[in-house]
């Protein structure tokens, strides 16, 4: 269950805020829609309600707001505008990063790609999907975390009508089986058609919560719904005697011979066609869309007088889930009381989470009840405002399914993990975000070969050191270009969390985690590292080819001179992460990296070239002489190592700067959590 209390957005300048003390509630075991125009405020309400936004107000998840659960992916599945993700990464490989986030066998991915209908496609790109896809794949994310509420923002948007049956279908399965599910449309007719309850926002501010049957014949137009082989005839004679009698009547032509007649009643069509002889197969009335539609399976807005209410556990129960034989479709005419199982006293048989096979046992090998209720989903008992049997089958006079039992789709089976201390698997995420697309492994192609031409011509030009030539640095640069492309490695590893609403849902949960920094920042350092290691010994082996033995000899101090160039390449590559998780943008790590040594370096020089009476000259030798006896195995020559990279004047700004990161991003994350 869903409660959303006061939920007012922050005002921007003069405009009024986007959204204006909202409250509603959203009821498990029901799929809830969230009306209004564009601009009404739907994103806005779902973006406070998952404290991705600042405002006031409060939303509770089965009582708990969404900050004080443990698991917020395990809670809700989120899915808000498009599928967001690298388009170079694969559908299998999105999902099992997804999984390693949420901290749930990597097995899930391949499951929720069944159900969705993917699996033939788990191979292809992200950038590759076509709109109904990249819906699939996006309700795949919320579902992966098995979630007792589903929120998602205009899930069939851009859809065809047959993607948009299999989508609404997946919803009421969710709720048939105990889940909440929160949804927005800009389409009345959609909202009565799929939802149980419909919440109406305009201009910011809630203007109507009804039940759908209410929605539907106080909020859309009444009509006339005619079938006729005479349509065309029959649309042109109605609207001639209203032109006549000066009345407001419109006539629509629909697919086939369907006509819907807008300002009229049943009588007065009736008569007209009786007048001129023209054949009509039906004339209702009817609130809402149900046409086409609903012959299609359909959710309709309200009952017809000749077709048979039937709740949704009652649909269920006649179409069955994965392996059952579906009952026949219940006829639309003869209808008799012994027919509703509301009135032979019999509850409607309702499948649990595993799939039946023939003979009534569920996968486990356990006997099936036939009257079984089912449980909440998330693997705890159902709440007290799921609605049971009875609830349900009195609500089945005011919602109608189609003359033809149409079956609900599968959901993925529950998973059952042990809890783990945190939400996330956080080295297991990193390592398969990074290595899930190509940018790490071109990037580093790209720093190996213009380091490599870089080297190539400064020795033909000369003038430069060999520690500098083997490092491909040359005096009018401020950073080699390994050390860049450190740094835009590192500046690239928060990239999907900020743009991905199931890995933040709780205000920038895995951004601020600090497990996860440690976890990009380990992985920041290998990158580093085997790109420093890697970019020394290909400068080194083309000049060697090129120019021979006399510019590939090793320095007499490489020692320190390779400490200084690891510390170089890792000092930028943790600036990079620690800025782009600070500012939440990879342009912003990569501009701390290049600020080192354009700003920082020259305000350092500047500081220690002012006044001073005393200075810190030879420091590296001092401190040599004082740790001597205290470093066996000749320790001393790391610790000097380090010192004099320190004391240099790109080693000191570096540290410099990675220290202040590291502190703002620490405040950051102690204020975001004291909030």
């Amino acid at each position: 269950m869903i409660q959303a209390i006061g939920l007012t957005s922050d005002p921007r300048k003069e405009l009024p805020p986007a959204v204006d003390d909202v409250s509603f509630e959203a009821r498990a075991g029901r799929v809830t829609a969230l009306l209004g125009a564009s601009g009404a405020g739907k994103t806005t309400a779902l973006r406070l309600m998952l404290e991705l936004q600042r405002g006031r107000g409060i939303t509770y998840f089965r009582g708990r707001p969404l900050h004080r659960i443990a698991h917020p992916s395990r809670e809700v599945g989120v899915l808000l505008g498009d599928l967001p993700g690298h388009p170079s990464r694969t559908v299998r490989g999105h999902l099992r990063m997804l999984c390693a986030a949420a901290g749930v066998p990597a097995r899930r991915a391949d499951e929720v790609l069944e159900v969705v209908g993917l699996v033939s496609l788990r191979e292809e790109r992200l950038g590759t999907l076509s709109r109904g896809m990249d819906r699939r794949l996006g309700l795949a994310c919320a579902l992966l975390s098995d979630p007792h509420t589903l929120v998602l923002d205009d899930p069939a948007g851009g859809l065809s009508a047959r993607e948009s049956r299999w989508l609404y279908g997946m919803l009421r399965a969710h709720a048939a089986q105990g889940g909440t599910v929160l949804l927005t449309t800009a389409d009345p007719k959609q909202a009565a058609r799929t939802a149980d309850r419909v919440v109406t926002l305009q201009r910011g501010r809630l203007i109507a919560d009804q039940e759908a049957a209410d929605f539907a014949r106080t909020r859309l137009r009444p009509r006339v719904a005619v079938r006729t082989p005479h349509a065309s005839r029959l649309a042109a004679l109605l609207t001639k005697e209203a032109r006549t009698a000066h009345r407001s009547v419109e006539v629509v032509r629909e697919s086939g011979n369907r006509l819907s007649v807008y300002g009229s009643t049943c009588a007065d069509v009736g008569e007209t066609a009786f007048r001129h002889g023209i054949l009509v197969h039906q004339l209702a009335d009817e609130i809402g869309d149900m046409g086409p539609d609903a012959e299609a399976g359909t959710r309709t807005a309200q009952p017809r007088a000749h077709e048979v209410p039937q709740s949704p556990d009652a649909a269920l129960a006649t179409a069955g889930g994965r392996g059952r034989k579906a009952t026949p479709p219940v006829p639309e005419r003869g209808f008799t009381a012994t027919d509703d199982p509301a009135a032979t006293g019999k509850a409607p048989q309702t499948p649990g989470r595993e799939p039946a096979t023939a003979d009534g046992r569920d996968a486990g090998g356990g006997q099936q009840a036939s009257a079984e209720v089912p449980q909440a989903r998330a693997g705890g008992p159902r709440p007290a405002d799921a609605p049971t049997e009875g609830s349900r089958a009195s609500r089945a006079g005011s919602r109608s399914s189609s003359s033809s039992a149409v079956p609900l789709p599968d959901l993925p089976p529950p998973i059952s993990v042990r809890p783990a201390p945190s939400p996330l698997r956080p080295l297991r995420y990193e390592l398969r975000r990074a290595v899930g697309v190509g940018t790490s492994f071109a990037t580093g192609a790209a720093v190996l070969v213009v380091s490599a031409l870089t080297a190539v011509l400064l020795a033909r030009v000369g003038h430069t050191p060999q520690h500098r030539l083997m490092a491909a640095w040359p005096q009018q640069l401020p950073l080699p270009p390994a050390a860049l492309g450190a740094g835009l490695l590192g500046a690239v590893a928060f990239g999907d969390e900020f743009r991905h609403p199931a890995l933040a849902a709780d205000r920038g949960t895995v951004p601020r985690r600090l497990g996860l920094l440690a976890a990009k920042l380990l992985v920041a350092s290998a990158t580093a590292l085997v790109l420093a290691v890697l970019t020394v010994g290909c400068d080194t082996e083309v000049l060697y080819l090129v120019y021979g033995p006399e510019l590939a000899e090793v320095p007499a101090d490489w020692l320190a001179l390779g400490a200084s160039w690891i510390g170089l390449l890792v000092g930028c590559a943790w600036a990079g992460v620690l800025a782009a998780g600070l500012f939440r943008s990879a342009t912003a790590g990569l501009a701390a990296v290049v600020a080192v040594p354009v700003v920082v370096v020259p305000l350092v020089q500047k500081a220690f070239e002012g006044p001073s009476v005393r200075t810190a000259a030879g420091f590296p030798l001092r401190l040599r002489e004082l740790l001597l006896s205290q470093w066996p195995f000749g320790g001393e020559r790391y610790l000097e190592a380090a010192a004099r990279v320190v004391t240099q004047p790109v080693g000191g700004a570096l540290t410099l700067s990675l220290t202040a990161l590291l502190c703002a991003y620490v405040l950051t994350t102690l204020r975001s959590r004291v909030r």
